[in-house]
């Protein structure tokens, strides 16, 4: 009997990339809440920090940021995995072992982040511990996964590597090809969660001042390490000028800027939604990193195409329901923090 003939497109790619853009950049979104927010609680300046009212309240929610984040980046990694399965099935064998590791250490951290959130009771212990092994596990993933994800791109380097050494414990050896990118990775999250501190604690002019001041320096940061990454793509920094994701780089960085003119003003909608065009924009800008390194390798428009409308179906109500689901989680999550502040004072 003959095997099933798993090498085709379930729909379109445009339909596939575009709910991978789009999935991948709420993920993303929900991520930088939760490592930026972390690392701003362990060491951003704010006076009497784990009684302030703003970190508190921030500092509750990190369980359920932590649901969100693992829950929207399930997926873009599967619609990832749908249109690049050999590539990335075969970097993360490389990395097999270290990659399995993912699962345990998302695990502890979730552990770690509801401990910091229930030790708010006073003496039941102390809160920068449970924190800072929740940033390290945080640490562990986001490099595992920037470390896969640019191994993925070079078959080349794939089999070089894996004819060397099968124990898979191998983590990708070209650590300039991404290591820039990671910790642009990581100063962009730390201006969103600068973002989000400010707006948590925006009736707390020493809270909302520490978030203003890590959303402005973190937005630098990202972008000097950002454009170090740019110039490590070498061979491939031309063709990238050469289409449309330069463009849409250049708007998402102007978007970013702006839209620190309006957070200042305490805008937050109109800097919130800008800043959200901002990381679709880098994200499209990398996926399109993503095909220039893989043309001589892979093209994804030559795959066949066999629509499997009723699986986008279900995914799409899925996902809205989810969306709907964590909007009213979050709204009454917001109103009994507010009731319990008012019968507080």
């Amino acid at each position: 009997m003959p095997l099933p003939d798993y090498d085709f497109l379930p729909g379109p790619l445009w339909l596939i990339t575009l709910l991978q853009l789009v999935t991948l950049t709420l993920h993303l979104f929900a991520m930088n809440f939760l490592v930026g927010g972390v690392i701003i609680l362990l060491w951003g300046k704010i006076r009497d920090r784990w009684n302030d009212p703003a970190v508190k309240t921030y500092l509750s929610s990190l369980p359920a940021a932590m649901a969100a984040t693992i829950t929207l980046g399930v997926a873009p990694l599967l619609f990832l995995q749908v249109v690049y399965p050999k590539q990335f099935y075969a970097a993360s064998i490389v990395s097999g072992w270290f990659w399995l590791a993912i699962v345990p250490v998302l695990i502890i951290t979730y552990y770690c982040l509801y401990a910091a959130a229930f030790s708010q009771a006073p003496g039941a212990g102390p809160r920068p511990r449970y924190l800072l092994l929740a940033f390290i596990g945080m640490l562990y993933v986001s490099f595992m996964f920037s470390s896969v994800s640019s191994l993925a791109e070079r078959p080349d380097l794939i089999a070089a590597t894996y004819a060397r050494e099968q124990s898979g414990c191998i983590v990708n050896p070209d650590l300039p090809d991404y290591f820039f990118r990671w910790l642009h990775m990581l100063f962009g999250a730390l201006t969103v969660g600068g973002f989000f501190v400010g707006l948590v604690g925006r009736r707390s002019e020493p809270v909302y001042r520490v978030g203003r001041g890590f959303y402005l320096w973190g937005m630098g940061a990202a972008a000097i390490f950002g454009l170090a990454y740019l110039f490590t793509l070498g061979e491939y920094l031309v063709p990238l000028m050469r289409t449309p994701a330069i463009w849409v780089l250049t708007l998402g960085v102007a978007l970013s800027a702006v839209s620190l003119h309006f957070y200042f003003r305490k805008r937050f909608w109109i800097a919130g939604t800008m800043l959200g065009v901002s990381m679709l924009s880098m994200v499209y800008t990398r996926h399109t990193v993503r095909l220039l390194r893989l043309s001589e390798h892979f093209d994804p428009a030559t795959v066949t195409v066999k629509p499997q409308w009723s699986v986008f179906l279900m995914f799409l109500i899925s996902f809205l329901v989810m969306v709907a689901v964590m909007v009213w989680m979050l709204r009454a999550f917001s109103r009994g923090r507010a009731a319990a502040a008012g019968e507080t004072s």
